[in-house]
């Protein structure tokens, strides 16, 4: 095996290779091409570089890194990417491959991080040696098996009488509701606009996190969604009481699976409606009519309103990879003693 490293803004240069080494694993659409070259364009700081492994049979690893101190580097990880940016063939070791990497990185590197990952993705490996993982969130997901009607009676009996009451009110006001699917490329810079119109009424204006057409996170989405849309892989929810815009999902697919990247709502609509909850019941009956999916991932932190519609959570974590064991055994020694500091 040889490691590769390029600056990470040559990216698109290697992105048909990146797009194979995808291919090869799990449906995972936040790792694909599209969204990794986004991501450089519009958030990474110039110091981000690209790793490249092959072997006798073609390429095997893949990643985007970026330097985190004297001797520390993980995968490249701003806040709008759900899982960190490592690609390997299944079956290889990635114990093995990590140890390639980090001696082929600049300067002498003693721990090297692979974030947010996810077990579906890659199977967490048990501590010991080199390696250490550390939790990251619970995550949750939605199972698309059988007919809406079986999901939705299996669902808590409060969530299924609030949300009728809400609709037999709005009809009792004449309110008709409206699900629409925005799939055009052309047409997404116009649904990112209504997104951030929406995300910049609500709290997230006076957190100062809210997405904008004019702001980094804002002309990432705009850029991502409309390379998925190009290749069929984008959708943005839109969802109305009459001609009002209440609530949106930004969504990108792949293959047997499609994820909810970002979800808003006009919280000026009062207590008395969940606009984005009368939304995802909408969506999640047209995806379940499609059997095209077999899930919806959401891969945010599992809230509370999570579990009123699944029951499949699972945990993301962090894999530490350090250059000799020895190190590692430091490392958890130093943060178990600093963790019971922390309680006493």
């Amino acid at each position: 095996m040889r490691w590769r490293l390029l600056p990470a803004a040559r990216f698109d240069t290697v992105a048909p290779h990146w797009a194979a080494l995808h291919a090869a694993g799990p449906a995972a659409p936040m790792l694909a091409p599209a969204f990794v070259s986004a991501l450089l364009a519009e958030l990474a700081d110039g110091r981000e570089l690209l790793a490249w492994c092959e072997d006798g049979n073609g390429p095997c690893a893949a990643a985007v890194l970026a330097p985190q101190g004297p001797g520390r580097w993980a995968t490249f990880q701003p806040a709008q990417a759900p899982l960190g940016l490592w690609l390997q063939r299944p079956g290889l070791d990635t114990g093995r491959l990590l140890s390639g990497l980090s001696g082929a990185l600049p300067g002498f590197a003693l721990q090297l991080g692979l974030t947010q990952c996810d077990p579906l993705l890659l199977t967490r490996p048990a501590d010991g040696g080199q390696a250490r993982t550390l939790d990251y969130i619970a995550t949750a997901r939605i199972m698309v098996a059988g007919s809406f009607d079986d999901y939705w009676n299996g669902r808590g009996k409060n969530l299924r009488s609030n949300l009728k009451k809400q609709r037999n009110r709005l009809a009792a006001d004449a309110v008709a509701t409206r699900l629409e699917t925005v799939t055009d490329p052309q047409a997404m810079a116009a649904a990112m606009a209504d997104y951030g119109r929406l995300e910049s009424a609500g709290w997230k204006a006076h957190s100062g996190t809210a997405v904008d057409a004019a702001n980094a996170q804002g002309r990432f989405y705009a850029r991502m969604l409309e390379a998925f849309a190009h290749q069929g892989g984008a959708r943005a929810y839109r969802y109305w009481f009459g001609e009002r815009l209440v609530a949106m999902d930004l969504c990108i697919l792949e293959r047997d699976t499609i994820v909810i990247l970002k979800t808003a709502y006009d919280e000026s609509v009062g207590s008395a409606f969940s606009p984005a909850l009368l939304m995802r019941e909408e969506a999640c009956r047209t995806l379940f009519a499609e059997q095209r999916f077999a899930r919806i991932e959401f891969y945010g932190r599992v809230m509370e309103w999570h579990t009123r519609w699944t029951d499949q959570v699972r945990t993301l974590y962090h894999l530490n990879h350090y250059r000799w064991p020895a190190l590692a055994r430091l490392h958890a020694l130093l943060q178990e003693r600093g963790a019971t500091t922390a309680r006493s």
